[in-house]
């Protein structure tokens, strides 16, 4: 038997954070949205209990160290599972980039072995299983636009983002999380994102209103270090984006396109700049239809 499934990166159309708890997990309210750019994994079971990983770029980890692996092995533990799998990822979603690549690579994994292996759980058990390993992994099963609150794992399902296109641009630069959210733990917030009302504003299909509203408040911090950030996301809002914005801890930028030709205006001017390698027009998208 074997199965594929694609695996979606997302964007955060707002991304707040309003405490920490004792154990340093950041406390966050978060809007997230699934976007049209994704890995592709091809799973196939094996009788050696062996989890095999190989992946189609030098650069990823192929070992235990790979929430690919380290999903399957809590998964083989959890439910007594004798059998492994061979997997296979093919890499699109841009690593270090803010956009649950890693995550969403778990994801697809608990939902794949689940059916590979007849586990019969429910996605609820496998989100309880999957915060352990990543506060990001119950969002990526879960799929779509959400709220996201708690540590990230607290996940209420939305009405879909109003149609529209995105162009998605990464420069070649990687952000440390960790350091973002330290660095941040050292600054006051000075202001903060009115999550409630981007979640209004998409409920109501106010595409500006929603855009109006995005906010992140990582992107003061990685940007006082990247300042190539805002360089992208002036050119892309001086090429016609509604508004371009961070996405996650950085340091890629989704700019949101209310007409298709303005969104290839965009993504042309940005390939022209050569500020950001990794480059992508997309859209937003929910995997469950």
């Amino acid at each position: 038997m074997e199965i594929t499934r694609k695996a979606y990166a997302k964007i955060n159309l707002g991304l707040d954070v309003i405490g920490r708890r004792e154990d340093g997990y950041h406390l966050v309210r978060m809007i997230m949205q699934n976007v049209d750019l994704y890995d592709t994994l091809t799973y196939k079971e094996n009788d050696t209990g062996d989890i095999n990983l190989t992946a189609s770029s030098e650069g990823i980890p192929t070992d235990d160290s790979n929430l690919i692996c380290k999903v399957a092995h809590q998964l083989q533990k959890e439910c007594g599972v004798e059998k492994g799998a061979d997997i296979h990822l093919e890499k699109r979603i841009p690593v270090a980039a803010g956009m649950a690549g890693g995550s969403t690579d778990g994801a697809a994994t608990y939902l794949a072995l689940n059916e590979l292996w007849g586990l019969g759980l429910s996605k609820e058990r496998l989100c309880e299983l999957a915060v352990k390993l990543g506060a990001d992994i119950p969002y990526c099963i879960l799929g779509g636009t959400a709220l996201s609150e708690g540590i990230g794992e607290v996940l209420t399902p939305i009405k879909e983002m109003p149609e529209c296109y995105l162009v998605i641009a990464k420069p070649a630069i990687a952000v440390s999380t960790g350091w973002v959210y330290t660095e941040l733990d050292s600054r006051e917030i000075e202001k903060h994102p009115d999550i409630d009302g981007i979640k209004r504003a998409i409920e109501g299909g106010d595409l500006k209103g929603m855009c109006d509203l995005i906010g992140n408040v990582l992107e003061d911090v990685t940007v006082s270090k990247y300042s190539v950030i805002k360089d992208i996301e002036k050119l892309l809002e001086d090429n016609g984006a509604v508004r371009a914005f961070m996405t996650g801890s950085g340091p890629t930028v989704f700019a949101v396109f209310d007409d298709k030709e303005k969104a290839e205006k965009g993504y042309e001017a940005v390939r022209e700049s050569k500020l950001a390698p990794e480059l992508f027009l997309s859209a937003p998208i929910n995997p469950n239809k």
